[in-house]
């Protein structure tokens, strides 16, 4: 598996990961299960592709996950702190392309991490928690979605810091 930025060739194949992956851990944001891929497409080229820097994990040609990173100020910046996107297409999940991209984005930004998930999704849930990211804050998202999420962090311990 290679990770690698995202290419503009690779977009459409990260849209339809993302699509994908949304249906298969989403059953409950029905909102979720009535996109389209058109719908997702533009959304993606509109909000997130242009403010975010992108990797993908790929084996071969075909895109198995992706990564999108941002600061919090929601600017694309390569040392982004927040996780804004990170999914795996749902044939290659529990191998590795996950974990392998939550620690590009560790290494990225040394300092640490933030991101959000919805409280119902419990595979995500426990993929952050055996990476160590700890549950800070228990929230709603944004409308239309209103789903209760929760915030996570990950911060290096005093021994990764003083090594690095």
């Amino acid at each position: 598996m290679e990770i690698r930025p995202c290419a503009t060739a690779d977009l459409e194949a990260v849209v339809r990961v993302w699509h994908d992956a949304k249906r298969e851990a989403y059953g409950f944001l029905a909102q979720e299960q009535g996109r389209t891929l058109a719908e997702d497409r533009s959304f993606f080229a509109a909000h997130v592709a242009p403010r975010c820097a992108l990797w993908v994990a790929a084996e071969g040609p075909a895109v198995q996950g992706f990564l999108a990173l941002c600061d919090p100020e929601g600017r694309a910046l390569p040392a982004g702190s927040y996780v804004d996107r990170l999914y795996v297409a749902p044939g290659a999940w529990r191998r590795g392309v996950g974990s392998a991209l939550l620690r590009l984005a560790m290494a990225l930004s040394p300092a640490g991490i933030a991101l959000h998930t919805h409280q119902r999704n419990a595979a995500a849930r426990a993929f952050y928690a055996r990476h160590g990211l700890r549950a800070v804050r228990f929230g709603v998202s944004a409308p239309p979605e209103s789903e209760p999420d929760i915030e996570y962090h990950w911060r290096p311990s005093a021994s990764t810091a003083r090594a690095e």
